[in-house]
């Protein structure tokens, strides 16, 4: 059986299931209003572009976000590196905000610390394990590795897609002594912002002791033009700024901005209120690296401060959360204050 519409009352076009026809006849009280029709198609065309973040596995086993048509950033599961990491990270307007080496060789742009990628989560010092520094030298005899456990999960709804990941934390002897749960979620439909929120559990699968150390723990690797060497502003919640004033001093946000290309762009983070210690310490460099640590009281160079190691025992967990925001312009205390609040209030 055929079936039939009307395109604009004037001519009949086929097409499965709308209405029958009669004898080779458009039957009139049968015709379908073309109106109706296209906004029917029109909404059944946009049903795939509700969802916004969209998740493209590599042959490499990264991960490509893209957010609102444009790439956002991919998640590299430690194939080059003790680690997992996100880089590039990307403004709205598609500037890169942390810099490319040593992924990339940019002319001109800084070749320290080599184990700064992107967006990571380490720590320099579990039961004497470095996993923050992921060089392979006589001088890091005790690197540890985080790799992937089981099939990393993608899912998008409307404005909004997950990467869930689990990974074992590899000592220097070869054995796991941290299970750690993430899930990354990222925000379409933001305007000229780009948001993740990260939540990371950590499960202690042997007694775990995060020594004092500076060398950690949720971290950013910034652009060089936004850091404070080449004209970049840091400022924490407080109002103060430089890096003499931020580095080491607990706050619960701090901003980082500049201009780079000429584009006035910032990076913040936000340390979740139910987090360990909050408000986090903050390890921010004036060459751009940018950390929240919460374990390195004592090495902040701060005498004064008990030492801010902490121990999981068998079975235990440990939370983190954090919330990064890319925007337009430089800092603005009091709108970061108001994207703060709505963090914070979040369960």
């Amino acid at each position: 059986m055929e079936w039939y519409f009307s395109i604009h009352h004037t001519e009949a076009f086929r097409i499965p299931s709308i209405c029958p026809a009669t004898s080779g006849q458009v039957d009139a009280r049968r015709v379908v209003n073309w109106n109706r029709v296209k906004r029917l198609a029109l909404v059944l065309y946009m049903v795939p572009a509700l969802a916004q973040v969209h998740f493209t596995r590599t042959g490499e086993g990264a991960i490509n976000v893209e957010v609102d048509g444009k790439p956002f950033t991919t998640l590299h599961l430690g194939e080059d590196s003790n680690k997992p990491y996100l880089a590039p990270l990307r403004a709205a307007s598609g500037t890169m905000v942390t810099r490319g080496y040593p992924m990339e060789m940019i002319k001109g742009e800084s070749r320290d610390h080599p184990h700064h990628r992107g967006v990571f989560f380490s720590h320099g010092d579990v039961n004497q394990t470095n996993f923050w520094d992921d060089s392979i030298s006589p001088k890091n005899p005790n690197r540890g590795r985080i790799v992937p456990v089981g099939r990393i999960e993608t899912t998008s709804t409307g404005n909004t897609g997950k990467i869930v990941a689990h990974f074992n934390w590899i000592a220097h002897d070869g054995k796991p002594i941290l299970r750690e749960d993430r899930t990354m979620t990222f925000y379409s439909g933001t305007g000229k912002d780009r948001i993740i929120d990260f939540d990371i559990n950590l499960h202690a699968i042997e007694r775990s002791v995060f020594g004092d150390t500076k060398e950690g723990t949720f971290a950013i690797r910034l652009a060089d033009a936004l850091s404070e060497e080449r004209g970049g502003t840091m400022t924490n919640a407080q109002g103060a700024t430089t890096m003499k004033n931020v580095w080491g001093k607990p706050s619960p946000w701090v901003d980082y901005s500049g201009v780079i290309n000429g584009e006035k762009v910032g990076v913040a983070v936000f340390d979740h209120p139910q987090n360990p210690r909050h408000p986090t310490t903050w390890h921010v460099r004036d060459y751009g690296l940018f950390a929240a640590n919460i374990f390195g009281q004592h090495d902040f160079e701060n005498p004064a401060m008990p030492n801010g190691s902490m121990t999981l025992e068998r079975g235990q967990d440990l939370r983190f959360r954090y919330r990064v925001l890319i925007h337009a312009g430089g800092t603005d205390r009091g709108e970061l204050r108001k994207e703060y609040k709505k963090y914070a209030g979040e369960k």
